[in-house]
């Protein structure tokens, strides 16, 4: 079998048909690639962010130690745990201190109490002020009368 040249001739055609095949498809392929247009290649958009985004909204720290231990990246709050203080640190490591109040939104209720408990503080003050100046009034009546009285024993000797 291996020595019959017929064979080996046959074996040869088919490798010889096989190519021209193999090579008939390629060419049809590159015409359909060429007669295809070409998709545009999408842009490509890269953005960089070297500072990290996922900063904290607020922080709180217990004491002006734990805000002198921490790193910051930009100035930073930090608040109290019971928000009377607040401390901001920037970059260099300074560290400003400041002291927080509540501000209260009042209504016209609010005003109305304000402003009454007022009128009555300064008419108690009033009362205060009257009730004290009516003791020195008779002090000074008594003073006086007694001085009257003085002046006339002088008179009658």
């Amino acid at each position: 079998m291996y020595g019959n040249p017929y064979m080996n001739q046959f074996t040869n055609q088919m490798n010889i048909d096989k190519i021209n095949k193999q090579i008939n498809d390629l060419e049809n392929l590159r015409t359909q690639i060429t007669q295809q247009p070409m998709p545009q290649p999408t842009s490509l958009t890269q953005n960089f962010q070297l500072a990290p985004t996922n900063r904290e909204v607020i922080r709180y720290a217990a004491s002006l130690d734990e805000v002198q231990k921490d790193i910051v990246i930009g100035d930073t709050p930090y608040f109290s745990k019971d928000m009377s203080v607040v401390w901001i640190k920037n970059t260099k490591g300074e560290i400003k201190a400041y002291s927080l109040t509540e501000i209260v939104q009042k209504d016209e209720k609010d005003l109305k109490i304000e402003f009454l408990q007022a009128q009555l503080d300064e008419l108690k003050g009033k009362m205060k002020n009257e009730s004290s100046n009516a003791d020195v009034d008779e002090s000074n009546e008594n003073e006086e009368s007694s001085d009257v009285q003085q002046n006339r024993k002088f008179k009658k000797q």
